[in-house]
Parts: structure tokens; C-alpha cells; sequence
């Protein structure tokens, strides 16, 4: 039997970690503090910036009423796909919630499949009932049978498409 050759063992460098510092000195809480007043700081904000949001929610749904094509139902996915990546940072993890239904609705019915009107309508209108009354706790009973029932309407339709 042929001598075989012994095993050789090779670690490639870790470029990453060589990168980012390997370790050496940890988190600097300075910067993260300045961080969080930074948000602190623009917190007094959100409220007007989610306001926007929702406006330009509104805006193109009924742009996607008036003429329903590739190009508004993309303006109407964007609004809600905004509000989805947007509003939890807001402090309105509902309103995220239901932006993320509607989101996967209009980005999972294939192009020209058909879209329902009035889930549409009832996510659109579910955002701004509770981005005006402010509900932000996420345990409000009302919240989330709202939430779970738009939920399951999007997957009921999903499943059908």
C-alpha cells in the first residue's frame, strides 16, 4: 500500500473580523449614546413623518382605484412596503403589522392576477384608524383581532392565486 501524505490543515484568515476590528475594544458606548440621543432627538418627528406615510398610503390607493395597472399597484406597494419597514421604528408596530399584510398581498398576487378591492380598502383604512387613535400597544385586543383577521384574509387569498 502507497505511503499517504499526512493531512494538512489550512485556516484562510478571518478578513471580517480583521476588517471590523477583530474584537479588540468592544462596543464604544459613547458612540452608541450619542446614537440613542441622536433618536431621541428626532423621536418628536415620527409622528409627522408617519403622517406622510400614510398620506402617500391614501394617495395611491386611490390612484390605484382610478387606474389599476403595473404602475400604480407598484406606487401603492412601495407606500405600504415604507410603512412596513418604517413604522415599528415609529413606535407603531401595528401599523407596521398591517403594512407587512398588505405588502405580501399586492407583492404575492401575480402581476394581472386579481387583486380584491375591499381587503385592499380594509388594510388602507385599518393603517389610518390606528395610526389616528395612536394605538401602539400591541396587546390591544381590538388591535389584534383586526391584525389576525386581515392576516388570514391575505393567506386565504394567497392560496387561491
Amino acid at each position: 500500500m502507497a505511503r499517504q501524505q499526512p493531512i494538512e490543515l489550512f485556516m484562510p484568515p478571518n478578513m471580517l473580523k480583521a476588517k471590523v476590528g477583530g474584537g479588540l475594544g468592544g462596543i464604544d458606548m459613547g458612540a452608541l449614546k450619542r446614537a440613542e440621543s441622536a433618536l431621541e432627538n428626532l423621536s418628536g418627528e415620527f409622528a409627522a413623518w408617519l403622517d406622510q406615510d400614510v398620506g402617500r398610503l391614501v394617495e395611491a390607493r386611490k390612484q390605484f382605484s382610478k387606474k389599476p395597472g403595473a404602475e400604480s399597484r407598484a406606487a401603492l406597494l412601495r407606500a405600504a412596503h415604507d410603512i412596513k419597514g418604517q413604522a415599528a421604528t415609529f413606535n407603531s408596530p401595528l401599523v407596521a403589522r398591517i403594512a407587512a399584510s398588505l405588502s405580501r398581498l399586492l407583492g404575492e398576487i401575480p402581476p394581472g392576477g386579481d387583486l380584491p378591492a375591499g381587503l385592499v380598502d380594509a388594510h388602507v383604512q385599518a393603517v389610518q384608524v390606528i395610526h389616528r387613535q395612536n394605538i401602539t400597544d400591541v396587546k390591544n385586543p381590538m388591535a389584534q383581532t383586526l391584525c389576525a383577521e386581515l392576516d388570514a384574509k391575505v393567506s386565504e387569498m394567497l392560496a387561491k392565486a
